[in-house]
């Protein structure tokens, strides 16, 4: 039969996912790392048949055979609505991975990777914006932050977009002077913004390397220009007005709470962008504790599961050692 699981972790993005097999002790018995996991593009059962491969790979991995695991712990992408959440965790545990199965969305995992308690905030800003809130007693504050029918603005991809925006308007003289009209094309090697509309519009640049263009949307931010200085602006309030509602539908608006920021676009530690994250955070909510999430997500998918199934202190914290050892 072999060693038992405790945990089967799931943290899957829409760029990559990582599984992890966790025991009772909180040691790691096997992972893998795999595709994203994209179910608007391919659909449901394709998306989790690409996540079983990533789960037997984890499996072939381990030292020795992995039995029947007691719970999954999923932390997916593209989960924004509880009722997605059930249909996927109902499909999880028809595959029978393991003897329960609890769907959760992947912000819920960088929340938990970065807290010692499930309690506080967590803001994720990658190609989206999203955000999280949780409490011990299982308590939860969300949005469905599926782009702007839901009121979202920004993001990696919103903000390459607004980049777009501006450039395009100041090149044929509809809007205001930026060096976003400059900077833009030149980046990928173009003499104009009209050239680079061109390119992506028929494929010649490749829709995937869209994101390159928000680093250059923050480096002529930090080099003055006033355009992308509001924009970098405007998404800062977009993540403080996100956790400050998160905090206040949980309570912890003048609680001592952490406030996690995830995602590429804040984990690039962008000085104007956190710096003035945290300055208005700090006017809204004065004792929250401001801080990059450093742990990887998959982490927080299988403390989550340890936190269902009730395992000791020891557990979690043995978990969590093996996540900061690793480089």
């Amino acid at each position: 039969m072999g060693v038992t699981a405790a945990v089967l972790a799931i943290d899957a993005g829409n760029s990559k996912s990582d599984v992890a097999f966790v025991g009772e002790d909180g040691a790691v018995l096997a992972a893998s790392r795999g595709p994203g996991f994209q179910p608007p593009l391919v659909g449901a059962d394709a998306a989790l048949d690409v996540l079983g491969d990533t789960v037997r790979a984890a499996l072939d991995s381990a030292p020795v055979p992995i039995g029947r695991v007691r719970h999954v712990s999923a932390c997916l992408a593209n989960a924004d609505f509880p009722a997605e959440e059930a249909e996927l965790a109902a499909a999880l545990h028809a595959r029978a991975w393991g003897r329960t199965a609890e769907v959760r969305n992947d912000t819920f995992a960088i929340l938990r990777a970065g807290v010692d308690e499930p309690r506080g905030v967590a803001v994720v800003c990658g190609a989206g914006i999203n955000c999280v809130g949780m409490l011990p007693d299982g308590r939860t504050a969300r949005f469905p932050s599926i782009g702007r029918i839901s009121g979202d603005w920004g993001g990696g991809s919103g903000l390459a977009e607004e980049a777009m925006w501006w450039a395009a308007r100041a090149e044929d003289g509809r809007g205001e002077p930026t060096a976003l009209a400059r900077a833009l094309p030149e980046h990928f090697g173009l003499a104009s913004v009209y050239a680079l509309v061109e390119a992506l519009h028929l494929g010649r640049i490749p829709a995937g390397r869209r994101h390159e263009l928000t680093p250059v949307l923050f480096a002529v931010g930090a080099a003055g220009d006033p355009v992308a200085r509001a924009l970098v602006d405007r998404q800062a309030d977009e993540v403080v007005a996100m956790a400050t509602v998160a905090l206040d539908r949980l309570g912890l608006l003048d609680a001592e709470v952490p406030v996690l920021l995830g995602g590429s676009v804040l984990a690039a530690r962008h000085p104007r962008l956190n710096g003035r994250i945290t300055e208005l955070l700090a006017v809204k909510a004065p004792r929250a504790r401001v801080h990059v999430v450093a742990e990887p997500p998959v982490l927080g998918a299988a403390l989550l599961g340890l936190d269902r199934l009730g395992a000791p202190a020891k557990a979690r914290d043995r978990l969590r050692a093996h996540y900061a050892r690793r480089p």
